[in-house]
């Protein structure tokens, strides 16, 4: 065992408080990763906070965790000593299912083992501990080579948060095929929606925001986005009737899908990325029926496909908007998340642990 600086909460109530972690030696297929950066998620946030029910206790967050490789297990030849490194939100899958074969482990069938807070099958009685660390041992299927572009002292911290909103965005547009002069929306400016805009973009999509601040425009813009459409403004929406093949709903509190459904073209889809904390108002199903219309959802991505989209960044130099924070601003940190006082992803420098 060694261990690590860490910081985790010890219940629901306690927030966020420095540590030490217990990490296991690598065995002959780990990677030991001294973490360097950890982007701050929503769901972190919901964990520590019991929003999900009661957790392992303590729980140490953080699953968008960017690092240098610092040991390798006798068996590893995909990484060396000194690599720039990645570990997104999973760390184990059963390996064994249709989905995992397929390169989907997010949609692993036994159930992918979280970053943190999830027992881990292969290592009995551990409970995995995430990125708000100065170190973590990771599986080398798991872990996500960082491209040389995106090592840069100006972009390396940004990366952590392309390995959950980054890849969360990108597997829908890869698999609804988006490409050069397609119409793109995007519902909701905060975390998820701003790398939508820039990696439908970086696709050569034409893009629409989708916002219910007529103060986010400017900012839409800033990003890339060609239109910016008020959805609390009637006609507004009227005015972007049937103008889009796709549409990503980034939001996660509950709102009235049909009025963006009216917004497709004939065969245009309906992407759910946000989960929202309340009931919805029921879909039309006319509206999908009169126009051959697709709702569904997308979850993160498989190890391939994040793989892909470090590499599609990499060459398009796509990184996320950060701030950084410090171990002992996590709390406040947390607490400007859920007010949406951030532009547009925290950024945990693991120095300051």
């Amino acid at each position: 065992m060694t261990t690590a600086k860490a910081y985790a909460a010890t219940s629901a109530q306690s927030g966020l408080e420095s540590i030490t972690l217990d990490r296991r030696e690598p065995g002959p297929h780990d990677v030991e990763i001294d973490i360097e950066f950890c982007g701050l998620c929503h769901s972190d946030v919901h964990t520590v906070r019991g929003d999900w029910g009661d957790q392992h206790w303590p729980v140490t967050p953080g699953h968008e965790i960017v690092g240098t490789v610092s040991k390798v297990g006798s068996e590893v030849t995909g990484f060396a000593v000194g690599d720039p490194v990645g570990v997104g939100c999973m760390v184990d899958s059963c390996r064994e299912c249709d989905a995992c074969k397929e390169g989907f482990e997010q949609y692993c069938e036994v159930g992918m083992v979280g970053t943190y807070g999830a027992p881990d099958r292969r290592h009995e009685d551990e409970i995995t501990q995430g990125g708000y660390s100065s170190s973590i041992v990771v599986d080398e299927n798991y872990v996500l080579r960082i491209p040389k572009a995106l090592t840069a002292e100006d972009k390396k911290a940004a990366v952590g948060p392309l390995l959950c909103a980054g890849i969360t965005t990108y597997s829908p547009l890869r698999y609804f095929d988006v490409q050069p002069g397609d119409a793109v929306g995007v519902v909701g400016l905060g975390g998820l929606g701003h790398m939508a805009v820039k990696l439908a973009k970086a696709m050569g999509a034409e893009v629409t925001v989708f916002t219910t601040s007529p103060g986010k425009a400017e900012a839409a813009h800033e990003l890339g986005a060609d239109h910016v459409v008020v959805s609390s403004d009637a006609e507004q929406m009227k005015g972007a009737s049937k103008s889009l093949d796709l549409i990503l709903d980034t939001v996660a509190a509950p709102h009235n899908i049909n009025d963006y459904l009216r917004t497709l073209r004939r065969d245009g889809a309906l992407v759910q990325l946000g989960l929202p904390d309340g009931k919805m108002p029921p879909i039309d199903p006319g509206q999908l029926i009169r126009r051959r219309l697709a709702y569904g959802g997308s979850l993160i991505g498989g190890i391939a496909e994040t793989q892909e989209m470090l590499d599609f960044c990499g060459e398009h130099g796509v990184v996320s908007d950060i701030e950084m924070v410090s171990g002992d601003q996590l709390n406040e940190a947390y607490d400007r998340m859920i007010d949406g006082d951030v532009k547009y992803r925290f950024v945990l420098d693991t120095a300051t642990l």
